[in-house]
């Protein structure tokens, strides 16, 4: 008689983001090997996948042309544009732009649909943006949707917070999201964005950042979504 495991991929950009979900699954789940667990009728692998697009894109691109998983979800903290969120709320991506990358002319920033280097809508793209309609999925949390705008250097002028504020009106800010979202929906991979903020975004000061807080509910959020799934499998 056929079994059937759901196959799920949680990645993060550092171990730290999921530290806590990796000593729960110690504790909880069947090593299978090194960094695949079994947990009830989920069989879970982890990638760690490194901080900023170009690695996180590499390295889950790599796995993804050897582990293809059912549905497949993404744990890190973030900044947040808005000040209503407070610190340690979670929130689930729907929409992701690429914030940074294209071109300068003279004081304005052009993306590369602006100077017409990629059309509206193409593949994966609706319109500019990378949209998660979240239909379909085995479980979607109970959690505020996001905007965000993926960047290969985190805002800290008022400058650029503006620039991304008025073209995008983002709502949070990462290094890898968009970099996810382009891979699971060229894949057709069912996928789930998890943020947890950890500082606002403005002029760069670190001793008003709550790390610790951001990744205590991140991780008490990734263990309640693994529990469900598990036993819906």
């Amino acid at each position: 008689m056929y079994f059937y495991r759901m196959k799920l991929l949680v990645t993060a950009a550092t171990t730290l983001e999921v530290q806590p979900f990796l000593h729960f699954l110690d504790r909880e789940s069947h090593t299978v090997s090194a960094h695949q667990y079994r947990l009830a009728n989920c069989d879970i692998q982890i990638l760690v996948a490194g901080i900023g697009m170009m690695p996180f894109a590499y390295h889950l691109g790599r796995h993804l042309a050897s582990h293809r998983p059912d549905f497949a979800v993404q744990a890190g903290i973030a900044g947040s544009f808005r000040r209503d969120w407070e610190l340690g709320s979670l929130v689930m991506v729907d929409r992701e732009y690429l914030a940074d990358l294209g071109a300068e002319d003279n004081e304005q920033f052009k993306d590369l649909f602006d100077i017409q280097l990629w059309q509206p809508s193409q593949p994966p793209f609706t319109g500019t943006a990378l949209v998660n309609t979240f239909a379909g999925l085995p479980y979607v949390p109970q959690l505020p949707k996001a905007t965000s705008a993926s960047v290969n250097m985190v805002s800290g002028s008022t400058q650029t917070i503006t620039r991304l504020e008025s073209k995008y009106m983002p709502d949070i800010e990462s290094m890898e999201g968009a970099a996810f979202h382009y891979a699971c929906l060229s894949e057709k991979i069912p996928f789930l964005q998890i943020r947890s903020l950890s500082n606002y975004v403005e002029i760069r000061d670190k001793s008003k950042w709550n790390i610790p807080l951001s990744v205590k509910t991140l991780n008490e959020e990734l263990i309640s979504i693994v529990k469900s799934l598990a036993s819906l499998s």
